[in-house]
């Protein structure tokens, strides 16, 4: 299958080519730079140049694939609302020209946009929230419409995606740290992360660009939920920093505009999601990684 990607050259597109090509695709992906054209060859891919907010280059591209998997997106929750927007639009693109085939599209959206049912996990069944209260559950609501359209698009929702290295949401509360001196969490630290390592998040990409079913949502996740409070004790260990509980009202000050979500409870399943696509997790889990990584 000749695949579209763009996000190649982020987290977890970096890792989603070599997944790809081991599997025998050929692998087209988006590139603005002149590092990543040269990474991406590298990793035995075709390059398109230019940028995720070209909506008529995404339809090109994709018209001229037989899948496509869109992992870009803008983390800057400066821009969030904007950012959101650009991917409705990206997505629409990119279904425009997939219309009237069995051509996969894979878009990538996250377990924490599940609007609240009142139950210890979010399911693969749960809706998305609405945009207007959560601007990122645009993505969703892009995928909704394409498939209505009768476009085979399948939403990917991510959890914390980690290894060693990377550990996405994670980063800004290491960086939190360092700058106050001390590794926080809220309350009793009880609410929870549900994680996966990157290595099982691409492969079950894969799996869903080569079988999955027009209009699923599955969720990536290994491990339902890690307490906080151990994500900040492991935090603390590798910078040799104290690690405190705040009151909500001492979070405000220490995280900012991540008070709300530092509180939060996220913990998702991925039961169903093992059992449509046969996908089982072996990588490391997110404590591991935590303990491995290099501060």
């Amino acid at each position: 299958m000749r695949v579209f990607l763009t996000g190649a050259t982020g987290f977890i597109g970096s890792h989603l080519v070599p997944e790809l090509v081991g599997a025998g695709h050929e692998v087209v992906g988006l590139s603005r730079s002149d590092e990543g054209v040269e990474r991406l060859a590298r990793l035995g891919a075709e390059v398109v140049r230019g940028d995720v907010n070209d909506l008529a280059l995404l339809t090109a591209s994709a018209r001229a694939s037989d899948g496509v998997i869109h992992a870009a997106f803008n983390h800057d929750p400066a821009q969030s609302a904007a950012a959101a927007e650009d991917d409705r639009r990206a997505i629409m693109a990119l279904g425009a020209a997939l219309a009237d085939s069995d051509r996969p599209l894979v878009v990538t959206s996250g377990t924490g946009l599940v609007a609240p049912t009142y139950r210890d996990l979010s399911r693969e069944t749960d809706p998305p929230a609405a945009s207007s209260a959560v601007p990122r559950a645009a993505t969703e609501e892009a995928a909704t419409a394409l498939a209505d359209q009768g476009v085979r698009v399948m939403v990917m929702r991510l959890p914390q995606v980690h290894d060693a290295h990377r550990q996405g949401r994670i980063a800004w509360h290491i960086d939190m740290a360092r700058k106050q001196g001390r590794v926080a969490y809220v309350g009793d630290g009880a609410n929870r992360l549900p994680a996966v390592h990157v290595s099982d998040a691409v492969r079950l990409y894969r799996l869903a660009l080569e079988r999955g079913g027009a209009g699923a949502r599955y969720h990536a996740v290994a491990q339902e939920g890690v307490p906080l409070r151990d994500i900040a004790e492991a935090i603390g260990a590798g910078l040799n920093m104290p690690v405190v509980s705040l009151t909500p009202d001492e979070a405000k000050t220490y995280f900012g505009w991540m008070a709300n979500l530092a509180a939060q409870d996220l913990a998702a399943s991925g039961a169903l999601t093992r059992e449509w696509l046969d996908w089982t997790p072996t990588g490391p889990d997110l404590l591991a990684d935590l303990r491995a990584k290099v501060y």
